[in-house]
């Protein structure tokens, strides 16, 4: 099967998710835009073994994941800046409150294990169903949902949350946290 017009156009409106997904896995933005790259490639090359009417963002969303997984791998004895000293004097300090606020986000975001991260943002911020979830991470489908409540928990200990009224303004934020774009 040949890439047509629609597969292409579902291919592209899954990048923003994918990006984010993948910035979520990496870190850094240029690592994960070249998986998304990279994830979008694959895809192309073997776009015969999609399945037309299933779900062509949780098809690339499992693509980007092994990669990623893959290049994990590869990478894992290297040790670059392990101490973080070159990456603290990179920084510069937030301007706004929502800048900081996101920071601490992302900083207790990355505290979480793997697991729980890789659901939480899959279910919570990509909008992801548990079951498309459970899919994309080989997962069964109450596992998917441990790990996003431990994960929600432990995000609202580290970011010292008490309630709803705790989130801030950031609708993705809040999203994540509180459950709202759950699809059970």
């Amino acid at each position: 099967m040949k890439a047509d017009l629609g597969t292409r156009e579902s291919m592209l409106a899954a990048v923003p998710g994918l990006r984010a997904f993948a910035m979520s896995l990496c870190g850094k933005m240029d690592q994960a835009d070249d998986l998304v790259q990279e994830t979008l490639l694959r895809a192309l090359n073997n776009i015969d073994s999609f399945e037309p009417g299933t779900n062509m963002s949780a098809w690339l969303f499992t693509i980007l994941r092994n990669l990623f997984r893959s290049q994990y791998r590869k990478r894992r004895r290297e040790v670059e800046d392990a101490e973080g000293r070159l990456a603290e004097t990179l920084k510069s300090p937030p301007d706004q409150q929502s800048h900081m606020e996101f920071e601490e986000f992302r900083a207790a975001l990355a505290k979480l294990p793997a697991d729980q991260r890789e659901a939480l943002i899959l279910v919570g911020a990509s909008g992801f169903s548990y079951e498309e979830a459970a899919h994309i991470c080989g997962s069964a489908v109450g596992t998917i949902k441990s790990r996003v409540n431990r994960a929600r928990k432990r995000l609202a200990d580290l970011l010292s949350i008490e309630g709803y009224g705790d989130l801030g303004p950031d609708g993705a934020v809040q999203a994540v946290l509180s459950g709202e774009s759950d699809q059970a």
